[in-house]
């Protein structure tokens, strides 16, 4: 199945592209390379973006689920720029960054939120090589960001 039928399937709705937050753009495409900005976890209904550390102020469950409201930008932004997610042809490799205490170890089970989404969707295509890497603080204190290449068509 293609991953635009997939998404109906599912019943996923990307929703609109979040604008960068500085003087950067969210893709930039090089050859047959897609390379995605960092994305952090879309706001909440009242328009508020999740702030703390993972291992305190979130669980690694509450985190994961972050994490796949960054997948859903990310994918978002894909098909903003491909004009449809049936032109990825792989995610080659992600990089998820996990705002938490320092003695938080889980920092893979936080990014299979993205992870697992993109096979959900993408299938075969959607598995990558990646890094989940626990970093000491974030921009405006969100709990995740990720960042991904994709090749595509």
């Amino acid at each position: 199945m293609k991953p635009e039928e997939k998404l109906k399937q599912l019943g996923i709705d990307l929703g609109t592209v979040s604008a960068p937050v500085a003087n950067y753009v969210n893709a930039v495409r090089t050859g047959n390379l897609l390379f995605l900005a960092g994305k952090g976890p879309r706001a909440d209904a009242h328009g508020r973006r999740p702030v703390g550390k993972v291992g305190r102020d979130f669980t690694a469950e509450q985190a994961y689920q972050h994490a796949r409201t960054v997948g859903l930008d990310l994918l978002a932004v894909m098909r903003t720029e491909l004009g449809s997610l049936d032109k990825v042809k792989r995610v080659v490799k992600v990089l998820g960054m996990v705002n938490a205490v320092p003695e938080f170890t889980d920092h893979p089970k936080v990014i299979n939120g993205c992870s697992d989404l993109f096979v959900e969707v993408l299938g075969e295509a959607g598995k990558h090589a990646r890094s989940a890497v626990g970093m000491g603080s974030l921009p405006m204190g969100i709990p995740v960001e990720i960042e991904c290449i994709v090749e595509i068509e």
